[in-house]
């Protein structure tokens, strides 16, 4: 049976585990963050240069219920509170994918409480809501992180139209392995972020690649391997590398081809509305670079903060409240779906 409390207040518990950050959250009414606990483990994959799968499920096992348990006293609230519990079953990693879909079962089996399947993606879009009350359907949306390139159309709450995609290796993939060529480590994104910012961006005329047949998809692998091509050209020639500046010149490429393909389909969908989402989102050039674009266009544009816009169940709360209003609810069959599509 489905729960509120009475007065129109909607409380959703949201689960996520989709990667490396176990995380666990109270969103109220769809917009207003109660909680948002995250025990990262980035500490532990920074030792393997990435994330170790196997790893990652068992520390999410270890920590599942302290972070919903915790999330729930940040909150004030109990779950006789709880309309919904959210939960992120895809993409992802299968494993880690599991403890999370698997908890949120056993709290709705013991309990009753509607169970309610997020998209994780879906999640990293919603994130726009949280801080940004005035922004509502339809709006372009670039999402950018570790395993996604995404630019999309909203068109409503949990409705996308996907008009651009990877083709290849994404935004985030291709910043940690550029990170880990250059001997910065994992991981690779705010390294990057903060490398860059002592290098020349124009120093070395890295690519900017375009996909012949569809003019917004992404392509970064080809970016990657003439980072790679450089540095072992350098080696073989005995030159010195600046680490500042090939991680400047990769990033300008990068952030080029995004604000490029992104304020094109704003331009031909007729869009006075822009988001970021996801990861890379929280790259601070990429952030100066899209608001100046949006402005030169005359668009409003919207980003969440960058806790919000790494992994976090805040997101996937926000998602599963209008998931939850547009009455979607799952079975106790539910499964973990690593490659499911938007």
């Amino acid at each position: 049976m489905d729960n509120n409390t009475g007065n129109g207040t909607n409380y959703i518990l949201a689960i996520e585990s989709s990667c490396d950050e176990t995380a666990a959250s109270v969103v109220r009414n769809g917009r207003e963050v109660l909680s948002n606990v995250i025990a990262s483990q980035i500490a532990l994959h920074t030792l393997y240069g990435g994330v170790v799968p196997e790893i990652a499920s068992r520390k999410h096992i270890e920590k599942i219920n302290q972070v919903i348990q915790e999330a729930l006293r940040e909150a004030g609230v109990t779950l006789k509170d709880i309309t919904a519990i959210a939960v992120t079953y895809g993409p992802g990693l299968v494993g880690a994918l599991l403890v999370g879909v698997s908890a949120a079962k056993a709290i709705s089996f013991a309990t009753g409480i509607p169970l309610v399947g997020v998209h994780h993606i879906n999640g990293h879009i919603s994130a726009n809501y949280i801080e940004h009350q005035d922004l509502q359907p339809p709006f372009v949306c670039m999402v950018a992180s570790g395993g996604h390139s995404h630019l999309v159309i909203v068109e409503d709450y949990g409705v996308y139209r996907l008009v651009g995609r990877t083709r290849d290796d994404a935004a985030g993939e291709a910043f940690d392995k550029v990170a880990r060529a250059i001997g910065l480590g994992y991981p690779g994104g705010p390294k990057i972020d903060r490398l860059a910012r002592e290098g020349n961006p124009d120093a070395i005329p890295f690519p900017r690649a375009k996909v012949a047949e569809n003019e917004y998809d992404f392509s970064f692998s080809g970016l990657k391997s003439a980072v790679l091509n450089y540095l072992n050209s350098c080696e073989m020639k005995g030159e010195p590398v600046c680490q500042a500046d090939v991680a400047a010149s990769f990033q300008r490429a990068v952030i080029d081809v995004c604000v490029e393909h992104s304020m094109a389909a704003v331009r031909e969908f007729g869009f006075d509305r822009f988001a970021i989402a996801g990861g890379v989102a929280s790259n601070s050039a990429l952030r100066a670079a899209f608001e100046e674009a949006c402005a030169r266009q005359g668009v409003k544009f919207y980003r969440p903060s960058p806790v919000f816009c790494t992994d976090n169940a805040a997101m996937i709360g926000v998602a599963g409240y209008y998931e939850y209003l547009r009455g979607v609810r799952h079975g106790y069959d539910l499964n973990a779906v690593p490659n499911l599509n938007l």
